[in-house]
């Protein structure tokens, strides 16, 4: 598969993961719209399958692999939402799951893991730890290794996200979405290109694990060395397909302060009565920046997950964490 999908591959993985996500909602609110003088549309991933986007993508690279494939089981290494989204696919398809997580990992996300009953190995808290442990549970399984964003079927489904978005709520004049390794947005950018070309297309990344934002100005791959940030969902580097796909349509990245994106975690609680994760904030943490210019615009917001420990969000949102 090329880098960039036609309509007909995207329409094919909606249809195909159909019977394992629900179509989210879009929300609205009155109090954000004023405050931020545009229309802000909410699309709700956080009320996805397992609270996060990743079932999209990984439904369709699970129930796309031959029988064959599917009989060794799959393996991924994830510090929790594709994590949970692969295992989730797998127990649907009735194989088995062998996923690496981070001994740091959440123990939300964790436990969420186990409950789809995969084998889980536990590594150390960074990416080249995580990649051999990942080699050795493949070739002690046989599993089929699929990465959380380095395919471009995870890619397909992760587009049905910003398809479903559209065709809801037409003529948006911008999509921002979170960038962590680059596959939602990818997807987006995709989307948009077959179903809204006029729609500008914004990614959000946390100041702190900016990596993406100077990759794409740099014009090479700059990996995520220690990032320091709330959103763990967005640690990941960009790899050569997303980079690919992002250097050619997103317009740009809007860098997130971690005080922003703990307001933006504040107010769609306060306003919209949602319990969203800092990865999933990021997006309307943008728009806080003031960078923008979004007065009277229609703006689509993709709420990526919403997988946090209830005790980590209350500590945040109180200002009681250092989480730096």
């Amino acid at each position: 598969m090329s880098n960039i999908l036609t309509r007909a591959a995207i329409e094919e993985a909606h249809q195909q993961i159909q019977p394992y996500i629900i179509r989210t909602p879009v929300k609205t609110s009155d109090a954000i719209d004023k405050k931020l003088r545009a229309s802000i549309f909410f699309k709700c991933e956080n009320l996805q399958i397992c609270g996060v986007f990743k079932p999209r993508g990984a439904s369709n690279a699970v129930f796309s692999l031959t029988e064959e494939e599917a009989a060794r089981g799959v393996a991924t290494h994830s510090s929790g939402n594709h994590a949970q989204a692969l295992a989730y696919a797998a127990k649907k398809r009735g194989i088995e799951s062998y996923i690496v997580m981070p001994r740091t990992a959440q123990k939300i996300k964790v436990e969420a893991v186990r409950s789809h009953g995969a084998e889980i190995t536990f590594c150390e808290p960074f990416e080249e730890a995580r990649e051999e442990a990942v080699a050795k549970v493949v070739e002690r399984t046989g599993a089929c290794f699929i990465h959380p964003y380095d395919n471009m079927t995870i890619i397909a489904g992760q587009a049905t996200c910003t398809k479903e978005l559209v065709e809801d709520i037409p003529d948006l004049d911008m999509i921002i979405g979170p960038v962590g390794g680059g596959g939602l947005m990818s997807g987006t950018c995709l989307a948009i290109r077959h179903w809204s070309p006029e729609t500008r297309v914004v990614g959000a990344e946390p100041m702190g694990a900016d990596d993406a934002y100077r990759s794409l100005k740099a014009g090479r791959i700059i990996p995520s060395i220690e990032p320091k940030t709330s959103a763990d969902g967005l640690l990941t580097s960009l790899c050569d397909i997303t980079f690919d796909i992002l250097s050619r349509h997103l317009e740009g990245i809007v860098r997130v302060s971690e005080e922003n994106m703990i307001e933006a975690m504040k107010l769609i609680h306060r306003e919209l009565g949602m319990v969203v994760e800092p990865s999933g904030a990021t997006s309307l943490a943008a728009l806080l920046e003031g960078e923008l210019d979004i007065t009277g615009k229609r703006i689509g917001i993709i709420i990526s997950g919403g997988n946090i420990d209830p005790d980590r969000f209350l500590e945040l949102t109180s200002r009681k964490a250092e989480w730096l």
